[in-house]
């Protein structure tokens, strides 16, 4: 396995993209720490799944837009594993509505969650992959970080400033070692988007040249990629896992 001897965090592991990348990363031999910020219960699930396929396993509460709860993200991960080669920055919240309806904190919460969550992870685990002088930090953005989408005024802005603070940190922690990429997921089948109706699914896929929805596991394979060997010469990039809707 590629991976073998790994330690991978992924935040927001407990379901969804974040799910499938942790199960990708630990079928490739990578022992894991699944994130998360309420459910336990998945969260415990997911490790259960890893564990039998003979890798290590620990699930860790943390909010990532708060500082001592990632400090402690990690403290608790380096008493189990003694090194942190990987980190998945997945953690995400949408509070869609249209701008003139958006409340400040609507605004807060989501560019808290998903932007300052990411600087403070990739911060404070960057310190430890500065040491060690390797690493690999794949985030995880947005097509709608690209083009924008109505409804989403915070959530693209949060995703568009994953994009910007993705390629300034490659250029600051390539020297070190340190590759640092970003996926942009487009139409993902997730818990998400079960939730919208047949003909909005039909609609969207109406613009997807590949005519079809994506899959978490499309998002985790190309996660893994970045997280091999084979991709050490890929730092600073965006690729778009979106079936061509943005080309």
């Amino acid at each position: 396995m590629c991976l073998s001897g790994k330690t991978a965090i992924v935040t927001g592991g407990s379901r969804g993209i974040g799910k499938a990348v942790a199960l990708k990363l630990a079928e490739k031999g990578a022992n894991i720490v699944v994130n998360y910020t309420s459910n336990s219960t998945k969260a415990e699930e997911v490790v259960n799944e890893i564990k039998k396929m003979g890798r290590e396993a620990l699930a860790i509460k943390a909010d990532v837009s708060n500082s001592d709860d990632v400090k402690n993200l990690i403290k608790e991960t380096e008493k189990q594993f003694s090194n942190i080669d990987i980190l998945i920055n997945n953690a995400g919240i949408t509070k869609d509505t249209l701008l003139i309806r958006m409340k400040e904190d609507d605004w807060d919460k989501v560019m808290s969650v998903n932007l300052k969550g990411t600087f403070l992870c990739t911060k404070l685990v960057g310190k430890k992959m500065m040491k060690q002088r390797r690493g690999k930090i794949v985030n995880i953005a947005s097509i709608v970080g690209i083009i924008g989408n109505a409804g989403q005024a915070n959530y693209s802005a949060s995703k568009a400033g994953i994009i910007g603070f993705t390629k300034s940190t490659a250029k600051e922690l390539a020297s070190r070692g340190i590759n640092v990429n970003a996926v942009a997921p487009g139409f993902i089948e997730t818990e998400m988007t079960k939730k919208l109706s047949e003909e909005v699914v039909e609609n969207y896929a109406k613009n997807i040249p590949l005519g079809k929805m994506g899959t978490p596991e499309d998002v985790a394979n190309v996660v893994f990629f970045l997280c091999s060997q084979e991709a050490s010469y890929v730092t600073g990039q965006v690729i778009n896992i979106d079936g061509g809707m943005v080309m």
